[in-house]
């Protein structure tokens, strides 16, 4: 199993940096390489990726959701494995640290050697570059989900 811990500080509060995390059908639009998200219940997630010409498609359990703090999930069908947790900290009010964890079992020689060399934990750190970038260019989350779980 591999694991990847990177972080962003975005110069938003806690509450909007939060509330547009748990806009999954956004990600798209600052994650490189997932095409769609679509989001089936409140805790199950169906993902369409293309990394590098490989496509995959799964499903997410979001196991915990705490507002303004975490969200963890894991797969449950398809043809990716992993797990995450994402924290948000508030630096002060108007900035908050951003961490993403994430553990996976990479699939055959590509990706284990694509994991070696580092191209996951630069996907993951260019992912929330780009989240920093959409959320500060917008100022307010696109949607909010405040439930708990």
């Amino acid at each position: 199993m591999s694991h990847v811990e990177e972080y962003v500080e975005v110069n938003v509060p806690v509450r909007t940096a939060y509330d547009q995390w748990t806009q999954f059908e956004d990600f798209p639009v600052f994650m490189e390489g997932v095409e769609r998200i679509v989001q089936r219940t409140d805790t199950l997630t169906h993902w369409v990726t293309n990394v590098n010409g490989v496509q995959r498609e799964f499903d997410a359990q979001i196991t915990e959701q705490l507002p303004d703090r975490r969200v963890a999930w894991i797969t449950v069908d398809g043809e990716a494995r992993q797990a995450g947790l994402v924290t948000f900290q508030p630096v002060d009010a108007t900035t908050t640290k951003v961490v993403l964890h994430m553990n996976w079992v990479p699939d055959g020689l590509a990706e284990t050697a694509a994991d070696k060399l580092g191209f996951v934990k630069r996907q993951v750190a260019g992912d929330l570059k780009r989240f920093k970038l959409f959320i500060e260019s917008r100022g307010i989350a696109t949607g909010s989900w405040r439930g708990e779980i």
